[in-house]
């Protein structure tokens, strides 16, 4: 019976786990590490739980956690790895204006504080509730809703620069080439 839910957990959380991982650490291998990690935990500890339908939580939980552990080993030691940056998600049966949307609001996502960035990736990405925000943070909801709150404001005005940025780019093209015609 053990088998058959760990197999379960494995089947529903692995993907959510790695994308809130991806989300949090900017690192395709760094998100898989912990995604493992989490279920390594799960194997060695989760028979412990009593109640399996907090088995999400408790998932959500060891991951951010061990992502907390590793941020502060690495700013302690610093590595090559702190170079690399997010790797997208290629996403099947979506058009290129979703996908370089989606790709633009998840940069903008990697640019909020890290602090910030988890309840907004477990909202948005995640879809889920404040109140397992909350459960899996380990911080009142009270708390979830004020980092949603100025999370959201961050990302907004990182989106609004990024879009200046992408439309001044867009008008200097215009403005060569209508330079160019003239010539």
């Amino acid at each position: 019976m053990e088998a058959d839910l760990f197999q379960r957990l494995l089947d529903l959380w692995y993907d959510p786990l790695y994308r809130f991982a991806l989300s949090l650490s900017r690192n395709r291998d760094s998100a898989l590490d912990l995604t493992q990690h989490t279920f390594a935990c799960w194997a060695e500890k989760g028979g412990a739980l009593r109640d399996t339908s907090k088995a999400k939580a408790w998932l959500f939980t060891v991951l951010y956690r061990e992502f907390l552990r590793n941020e502060r080993m690495r700013r302690r030691e610093p590595t090559a790895d702190d170079a690399d940056s997010f790797d997208r998600i290629e996403a099947e049966g979506r058009s290129s204006y979703d996908i370089i949307d989606g790709h633009a609001a998840m940069q903008a996502l990697q640019s909020v504080d890290e602090i910030h960035r988890a309840p907004l990736a477990l909202f948005y990405l995640e879809n889920n509730s404040y109140r397992e925000i909350a459960e899996i943070l380990d911080v009142p909801i009270g708390t979830v809703m004020s980092r949603m709150s100025r999370g959201k404001e961050q990302l907004r005005g990182i989106l609004k620069i990024n879009q200046e940025r992408r439309f001044k780019v867009i008008e200097g093209k215009r403005a060569s080439k209508g330079a160019s015609r003239e010539q």
